[in-house]
């Protein structure tokens, strides 16, 4: 129930050392003026001062008030200039304590708003679509308040990174300054910064979430926190005491840069759940967790001895039948479809899976399915999760931004932004050995907080990022195990759709609460 808000307007002068700084109150409700781009360029940048509303709800059977604030961060260079306006969205509960936990909360990409998980599982606020897998992807949507928001347990930080969301470059700032891994975690961190002294928070303990690329970024934002001479060159301090990571891309994107064997081997327990759960194979009555069990065994053995022999050259005939017939076994198709390379691609076996029934399933969730017929080729409106449930999620947002947030831009919300910001993005790294995954940069992080737990959550259905590829990742980089736990559910990329956004939001709880789930 929202009872109050309120909207300022900052005018920063860029071009001084000390930006000037004018408050203008606005009427409640009233659009606040945005600076062109003319504007910008002859010397003055708008920055959004926070919208202010004041809810009510329940969560786990407690009444909960908070404050939600919804507003840009300006960030500056070395020389006090302004370089970009960070959008985000805070909930924090009233009446907290200044030392309650606080979690900072992005999605990936790069590229991405902090749209999914806000809307999806961790907000107070969620959308509501008319089923949960496999929704009708046209109005009405819904959002309606949310049972497993975590915001009964910490505060609530949504963090939009420059070029997505309202997030903007401005003044002085370059996509080169922003669009690239370091350039990225330095850009948040900066932002985590601000928010921790300006909300006075600093003795709160703090929290990362980040679902695929993003957990990438949660994977080196400790590095960024903490600081260093040869890395970022300020001495930030910031330690975190736990981070959760979901749809895990710890190689890059997926299996990239792994060896041809390797990637074929980490995708395969994918694609055999994606099976199960279309009922296209023996479930011989197991669950989906043991079922994954043995194809992740089968998957890291004889399967990866296999294909390394074949490409090596020295694998028998009897060895490579009886490997396809156990690849049929697992996935529902022929031995003749795996034969004589035993590799296929997530794509094909997405298009092959349901082929006899005029079908194509998601490679983000392979319990959706869309007609194969007229397929356009475009990734995320062809996917059949993504083009189900974008539409959802992104109208619902709209709805809250306005009616429950009362904010007014305008400008269009970037929920993803591929233009000018992917193609442009710089993925050379500064200071670690080359070739180091981002599972490396956790480990890193882990040894230097002997405090922080990791929570990796992975989707069974999930063919992008898959959980067998994290779990390789993490087990190569030496992640300590003792804080280090591992939890799959019977979702895809978006684990928290299809009645699992409780038993994760439970367990991201009792990381909070005890240290780990």
């Amino acid at each position: 129930m929202v009872t109050e808000h309120t909207r300022r307007r900052r005018i920063i002068q860029v071009g001084s050392a000390f930006a000037a700084l004018a408050l203008a109150s606005l009427a409640p409700g009233a659009a606040p003026a945005r600076a062109s781009a003319q504007a910008v360029s002859s010397g003055a940048v708008e920055v959004a001062a926070p919208v202010v509303t004041r809810h009510e709800t329940s969560i786990r059977g407690q009444r909960i008030a908070y404050t939600a604030t919804a507003g840009e961060t300006l960030l500056r260079n070395d020389r006090d200039e302004p370089t970009a306006a960070i959008y985000s969205f805070a909930y924090v509960k009233t009446g907290g304590e200044r030392d309650r936990p606080v979690m900072f909360v992005f999605n990936g990409g790069p590229g991405s708003s902090s749209i999914w998980l806000h809307m999806g599982v961790v907000g107070p606020r969620r959308v509501q679509l008319d089923r949960e897998v496999n929704p009708s992807n046209v109005p009405p949507f819904g959002v309606v308040d949310n049972p497993d928001s975590l915001l009964d347990v910490t505060d609530l930080v949504f963090i939009d990174p420059v070029g997505t969301g309202f997030s903007r470059i401005v003044g002085v700032g370059k996509p080169e300054n922003f669009y690239g891994i370091d350039e990225d975690a330095e850009s948040v961190a900066q932002f985590i910064e601000l928010w921790l002294t300006r909300n006075n928070r600093w003795n709160a303990p703090k929290y990362l979430m980040g679902e695929s690329y993003g957990s990438a970024r949660a994977a080196l934002l400790p590095r960024a926190l903490m600081g260093g001479p040869t890395y970022g060159g300020v001495m930030r301090g910031i330690t975190v005491d736990g981070i959760i990571l979901l749809g895990s891309s710890l190689n890059g994107a997926g299996t990239a840069g792994l060896s041809p064997s390797l990637a074929a081997s980490l995708n395969l327990p994918a694609m055999a759940a994606t099976a199960w759960a279309h009922q296209r194979i023996d479930r011989r009555g197991l669950t989906i967790e043991a079922f994954d069990a043995e194809v992740t065994r089968f998957s890291s053995t004889d399967y990866l001895a296999a294909l390394e022999k074949a490409a090596a050259g020295t694998l028998g005939d009897a060895e490579r039948n009886a490997v396809a017939g156990r690849l049929s076994a697992y996935t529902g198709l022929p031995a003749e479809a795996w034969l004589p390379g035993l590799v296929m691609s997530t794509k094909a076996f997405s298009q092959q899976l349901l082929a006899a029934d005029g079908l194509t399933v998601g490679l983000y969730d392979g319990r959706y399915t869309l007609p194969s017929a007229h397929d356009g080729g475009e990734p995320v409106a062809d996917d059949p999760a993504m083009g189900r449930y974008v539409p959802g999620f992104i109208s619902a947002f709209h709805q809250m931004l306005a009616e429950d947030l009362k904010v007014q831009e305008d400008r269009p919300y970037g929920a993803i932004v591929w233009r000018n910001l992917l193609s442009a993005w710089n993925w050379q790294r500064t200071g670690v050995p080359e070739g180091q995954s981002f599972a490396g940069d956790l480990a890193t992080a882990m040894r230097r907080n002997g405090d922080l737990r990791v929570l990796v959550a992975s989707g069974y259905f999930d063919m992008v990022t898959t959980p067998a590829a994290a779990h390789d990742a993490l087990n190569k980089a030496g992640v300590p195990t003792d804080r280090l736990t591992l939890r799959n559910y019977e979702s895809g990329h978006m684990l928290y759709l299809g009645d699992t956004a409780a038993a994760f939001s439970d367990d991201v709880r009792a990381l909070i609460r005890d240290g780990r789930p």
